[in-house]
């Protein structure tokens, strides 16, 4: 039995208006097998929330590293803990 894992992943720099919370939720949901969320969080920052098997988190972590084309990451942090189970799919929340 695989472990599952909950990764909180902020990322910095030119992540808003750029398509950045869209494209992370497509690529949850192609890489299969995440739940979670992603959203926009004050000036330059977007938030997201990912469990599921490590290594499915890890990709859309790198993911979320590259962005879209149009945007730019500058600084990205990653804080890991265990999965709880709260989330039934991966989906864009509003804003904080």
């Amino acid at each position: 039995m695989t472990s599952l894992v909950r990764a909180h992943i902020i990322v910095k720099g030119r992540v808003q208006g750029v398509g950045f919370r869209a494209h992370v939720e497509y690529h949850a949901r192609q890489i299969g097998g995440l739940t979670g969320w992603v959203r926009n969080v004050g000036y330059n920052t977007v938030e997201a929330v990912a469990e599921g098997e490590r290594s499915n988190v890890e990709r859309l972590i790198e993911t979320m590293k590259q962005g879209p084309s149009m945007s730019r990451v500058d600084e990205s942090t990653v804080e890991w803990g265990d999965a709880t189970g709260e989330f039934r799919e991966f989906g864009v929340r509003g804003s904080r």
